[in-house]
């Protein structure tokens, strides 16, 4: 299942679905029925299928949350240290330009911390900690309108690809006009 904020459940929300478990395998001992406890809880009749085997192998205890599914690699005491050398950088830590992106964000974190992250999850680190992609709000002032024009005519051309030019022709497979 995915989540809008790239993460798991909060602990509010796992804590809530505990609590309807919970009340799930009080309704198994009174001995109702599957369809009438998914009504009266609003979850799916599957869901208490999976809830009351798991509750007749380990009793109630089976359905207690487990806590989240996996721990976040960067704890925020090392995200803060990820902070402080992204404000010193990207050419303090030996690329050309001053420019984080996401590949570069992760090389970061391997060396600095030996984790591996996947680009994907480098943005989501960094928007669940209320980070955001910055855009540019003008052009840059060293842009040549030239060089951008002749690339645009020279070299854009050629990378598109030519034009299939339409012509009249039969919608059947079988007829050569249609080839």
């Amino acid at each position: 299942m995915r989540y809008a904020q790239g993460g798991g459940l909060t602990n509010e929300r796992r804590a809530f679905r505990e609590k309807l478990r919970i009340e799930a395998s009080e309704r198994f001992t009174q001995g109702d029925e599957n369809a009438v406890i998914a009504h009266d809880l609003r979850v799916s009749v599957r869901s208490v299928q999976r809830w009351r085997k798991a509750w007749s192998q380990g009793g109630p205890r089976a359905l207690a949350s487990k806590g989240p599914a996996s721990l976040p690699l960067l704890s925020n005491e090392l995200f803060a240290v990820l902070e402080q050398e992204l404000a010193e950088g990207p050419v303090a830590h030996g690329w050309p330009d001053q420019t984080w992106t996401l590949s570069r964000i992760r090389t970061l974190i391997g060396r600095r911390f030996h984790k591996s992250y996947t680009v994907q999850g480098i943005a989501a680190l960094l928007k669940r900690h209320g980070w955001s992609c910055q855009v540019p709000a003008r052009r840059a002032v060293e842009r040549d309108e030239v060089a951008v024009a002749g690339w645009v005519k020279e070299t854009w051309p050629s990378v598109e690809g030519p034009w299939r030019r339409s012509r009249p022709g039969s919608s059947s497979r079988t007829r050569p006009v249609s080839r």
